[in-house]
């Protein structure tokens, strides 16, 4: 006996998108519908948890590029099995890992100095004097990973003139 099929309504309401979202993520290759002889779309329930996946890797911030391509490795036309939802986590671990950890220092240290030239803070004259920062290129260096004290002198000091020990070339951000 087949598996039961969705329409792209049932679809709709089990996954909270709108239909012509389903219909997005089928062009793109993220489900894939079977035609009916009256040619409606109906899709296999393993689909729900394709595009639920989708959705909760885009609200992580996730590119819908990467989404795509592991989606891609997924079997076509059978429920992908425990083992194939495993492989897609092992690979994606890394990139949500290194979201978390920028969001956990940014959480801590946006209240402070950043890095970023506004110099509007009490601590940006102790972190950032004279707008060291900058010479490690654009952005909130000290949240893309450069420290205040990449900046010092070799001798330790922090005044204006210091010259860069080690200064981190600019980071994409994630």
């Amino acid at each position: 006996m087949p598996p039961p099929l969705l329409s792209i309504g049932d679809l709709s309401r089990r996954t909270g998108l709108s239909v012509s979202a389903i219909r997005f993520y089928e062009a793109r290759g993220l489900v894939q519908a079977i035609r009916t002889r009256g040619n409606q779309r109906r899709f296999l329930r393993a689909d729900i948890r394709r595009l639920s996946f989708a959705l909760i890797a885009q609200q992580l911030g996730l590119k819908l590029a990467d989404i795509e391509t592991e989606l891609a490795t997924l079997p076509q036309g059978r429920p992908p099995t425990r083992r194939d939802w495993q492989a897609i986590s092992k690979h994606i671990r890394t990139a949500l890992q290194a979201r978390i950890e920028m969001l956990e220092k940014t959480r801590d240290l946006l209240d402070g100095c950043i890095g970023c030239g506004c110099l509007s803070l009490d601590k940006c004259g102790l972190y950032n004097r004279d707008d060291r920062a900058a010479r490690a290129g654009t952005g909130p260096r000290f949240l893309l990973g450069d420290r205040p004290q990449d900046f010092d002198n070799t001798d330790g000091s922090t005044n204006g003139s210091a010259r860069v020990s080690s200064p981190r070339p600019p980071r994409s951000r994630p």
